[in-house]
């Protein structure tokens, strides 16, 4: 099927699933491997890994020597990317079920995911998962095709010349559809007509396409092509068409439209009001049209369709601004599209557009600006930060539309008049293509000013995970909580560092964290341990892993995943043995594993908390919950076909409990230097400082009182230090009045008065050479956090992760 010849053949078995990246290998023994070259790596260099795990089939494109893995089967092609490819085509021509491919420049996968919503209640479809578009996608979206689909939906995305031809002997649509021909990647192509050419090659063996008549381009080609097949179905707003339509009324929150067809003649409300929203819904129309569904049917469901997620992130920034952040791609219709997203943003009157080079448009630089200024003009932008050569060049073209231009050359030359530019009260558009580095702006622009930092040393870190390293048996893998927050310390930053040295696992609480994480770039499997089906969307897609915890949540990402055509996604089952927190409990396991045969997902793990680890006076309730754990994994192995990990132990357990590593760790404050199990016996650093500065200092007189209610009474000669941290910060209220102290010139300063919000008082009479602005140590190696926890009456847990996220982290490195 692939061309291929036997370098060496080992032990028989079955293919089931392919894989390309060795993160998502969910089925060793079924799992075909293709080690797929490209510009940033090399998938040879995984297959010791993944033979390490199970896996015994690979497709190779090196010739090298196997004989370290005796039992894997080797077939060597001259190009993996391209046996892939054939392997999917060939898997295609097993099934005769209508298939729809999508192509066109904007709209391919929210078209896809609105048919598959409109057409699922009708019959058995599979779909492209997300945006599966391209040469490795579009095949490894096939292979999704099973006997019991009645229709398939796929996409197709190209950027250069040729590409197509594979796409469409893969896909093989018997009906096309086409979205709209706009200026995405032209930089891959001779002219828009080249373009227009090659996309519309994954028709060449359809029986129809579904196209919108456009007057231009499309309809050109169209009339040259004459008679020749496919068969045509376009729609429009003029008049002229299959479908016709006319837009009645725009309300608030959706847009009426008479559609006009052969046969019928109906309104059509569509649940939004921007351009693009509207044309995908009515080819969404069309199709429906086509496919004869009923005038009253199509105008239930096309009423319930709802938004797909955009990359557009909408955060609050400095000086009361909104920030919109764009910094994925530019080019003029995902422009004109986060311009929309601008104007529905009324928070502020005042609106900024920052912009960089526009590259590859397909239009001379003086046409592109022209219909830039258009653009930024009839969405009331009020100025424009213009950044890049080009841009700056053409500043005078935009100007001509009223709009006022400040250009530089750079991100570098911006940001370094950054104070200048004065942002207040407004909202800002952050729009640039990749190359500018626009991260760096967001990040300005979001930055919170604060001169109390949390330092954290991510040496001592690096100590403390090899403290417990060390500490486990053979084969044990290790899971590191980085929930909270990373317990105050950080989130990616932390993150990254245990990636590097050897970490197998990250827990986080929420959907969030574990999403900020990929943003960061984390590539390491991530659990979320509170997943709500609110954020099953993002969950899924960020490859984060759901805690399933009871039967009502696994009915409801089960109906998720089924709805979202995702197969086998992993998933892990947190068992109740004796925490009373979270967990399915001896009530539940029956159900449970009548359940479990027919789940959609992959167990990845099954896992619960210990209560007490950490205390010698619980050993016995701790032996029960083990032996409950133990008992309740069995059961679940005895109805599964394949293994997954067990996990019970936490930090205080790595070190008091060795017999109950499993299979996993979870490894937690012991990484940040607190010794759970008070061994003394672990040389743990403590990993956070934090530090703030001395805004002003005070002499008072008896009589007088420091702070709210006057609590500090003065019945001496004082001299006091406003320092700038608060309980907005996470410094515990509690600990005013004395109760709490603060590190002062290597002294300790005890609190006076109340602690206000973002500012505390301290008592530094006698202390020697102490002015303003000099540094206070709020907790840190000299005044251990076990010490402040203690006097707040608290656990150094909760002083941690209750430091605020204003306060800045900053991170070194001895």
């Amino acid at each position: 099927m692939i061309n291929a010849r036997w370098v060496q053949q080992g032990a028989t078995g079955s293919v089931a699933h392919l894989l390309i990246d060795s993160r998502k290998l969910l089925f060793p023994p079924t799992t075909l491997f293709f080690a797929l070259v490209t510009a940033s790596r090399d998938g040879h260099q995984f297959i010791g890994k993944l033979y390490q795990q199970g896996v015994r089939h690979f497709v190779v494109s090196e010739k090298q020597d196997f004989t370290s893995f005796p039992e894997a089967d080797f077939l060597l092609v001259a190009d993996t990317l391209k046996a892939l490819q054939l392997l999917a085509s060939r898997h295609r021509s097993n099934f005769s079920i209508p298939v729809i491919g999508i192509t066109g420049s904007n709209g391919k996968t929210t078209v896809k995911e609105w048919l598959h919503q409109l057409l699922e209640p009708d019959r058995q479809v599979i779909r492209s998962p997300r945006s599966y578009n391209s040469q490795i996608g579009v095949p490894l979206s096939v292979w999704l095709m099973e006997p019991q689909h009645e229709l398939a939906v796929f996409e197709a995305g190209i950027s250069r010349c040729g590409e197509m031809d594979a796409l469409e002997a893969i896909i093989r649509p018997t009906i096309g559809i086409f979205t709209n021909l706009g200026s995405a990647h032209n930089e891959g192509f001779a002219s828009m007509e080249e373009k227009l050419q090659e996309k519309w090659k994954l028709f060449a063996h359809a029986d129809i396409v579904i196209y919108k008549r456009d007057a231009g381009l499309v309809d050109e080609m169209i009339a040259r092509r004459g008679a020749i097949s496919p068969a045509l179905f376009g729609w429009s707003f003029d008049g002229d068409g299959d479908m016709v339509v006319q837009v009645s009324a725009k309300q608030e929150t959706h847009t009426l439209c008479q559609v006009l067809t052969a046969g019928d003649r109906f309104e059509l409300k569509i649940p939004f009001t921007d351009e693009a929203s509207i044309e995908n819904a009515l080819t969404c129309c069309a199709t429906l049209v086509y496919l004869g569904m009923p005038a009253d049917t199509i105008q239930s469901r096309i009423g319930q369709l709802h938004r797909m997620a955009m990359r557009l992130e909408l955060k609050e920034g400095i000086n009361q601004c909104s920030v919109i952040n764009d910094s994925y791609s530019a080019d003029l219709s995902s422009l004109a599209i986060a311009l929309d997203f601008l104007s529905q943003q009324q928070q502020h009157i005042h609106k900024t557009v920052i912009l960089s080079d526009i590259p590859e448009a397909g239009l001379s630089p003086a046409e592109l600006y022209e219909r830039i200024g258009a653009l930024l003009k009839h969405h009331g932008v009020g100025r424009l930060l213009a950044i890049g050569p080009v841009i700056s060049e053409y500043q005078q073209v935009i100007e001509k539309y009223g709009l006022p231009v400040v250009s530089f050359l750079s991100t570098e030359n911006f940001l370094q008049h950054f104070d200048e530019l004065s942002f207040q009260d407004e909202t800002i558009l952050v729009k640039g293509a990749r190359r500018f580095g626009f991260e760096a702006i967001s990040a300005q622009l979001e930055m919170q000013v604060h001169q109390t930092v949390m330092e954290i040393n991510l040496n001592a870190m690096l100590n403390n995970l090899r403290q417990y390293q060390q500490l486990l048996q053979g084969g044990t893998r290790l899971m590191a909580m980085v929930k909270a927050f990373s317990y105050g310390s950080g989130s990616f930053e932390i993150a990254n560092l245990l990636q590097f040295h050897g970490v197998d696992y990250l827990a986080v609480a929420y959907t969030d964290e574990g999403v900020a994480l990929r943003k960061a770039g984390i590539h390491l499997p991530i659990l979320v341990m509170n997943a709500d089906p609110a954020g099953f969307d993002a969950l899924v897609s960020n490859n984060l892993e759901p805690v399933i915890y009871s039967l009502r949540l696994y009915r409801r990402f089960e109906a998720f995943i089924r709805q979202e055509g995702i197969p086998l996604y992993p998933v892990h089952l947190e068992m109740e043995t004796g925490m009373n927190r979270l967990g399915f409990s001896r009530q539940d396991i029956p159900e449970l594993l009548q359940l479990l045969p027919g789940a959609v997902f992959k167990v990845q793990s099954v896992f619960s908390h210990l209560a007490a680890s950490e205390d010698p006076a619980q050993d016995g309730f701790t032996r029960e919950q083990a032996g409950r754990f133990q008992e309740y994994c069995d059961q679940i192995a005895g109805i599964l076909p394949y293994p997954f990990l067990r996990h019970i132990e936490n930090t205080a357990a790595i070190f008091r409990h060795p017999q109950w590593q499993f299979d996993m760790v979870r490894l937690g404050i012991g990484l940040y230097g607190m010794d759970a199990a008070a061994s003394g016996k672990l040389r743990l650093e403590e990993v956070s400082t934090l530090k703030t500065t001395i805004a002003q200092i005070k002499s008072l007189e008896p009589g007088e009182s420091v702070g709210y209610g006057r609590r500090g009474k003065i019945t001496e000669p004082t001299v006091t230090a406003t320092v700038r941290i608060g309980y907005a910060d996470g410094y515990p209220r509690i600990l005013g009045n004395g109760r709490g102290k603060m590190l002062v010139a290597n002294h300790l300063a005890p609190v006076i008065g109340s602690i206000c919000m973002d500012m505390t008082m301290i008592d530094i009479t006698g202390i020697p050479g102490v002015k303003e602005g000099d540094e206070v140590v709020v907790f840190g190696r000299e005044l251990s956090v076990n010490a402040v926890a203690e006097w707040a009456g608290t656990i150094p847990y909760e002083m941690l992760t209750g430091i605020s996220q204003r306060v800045k982290r900053i991170y070194y490195q001895d």
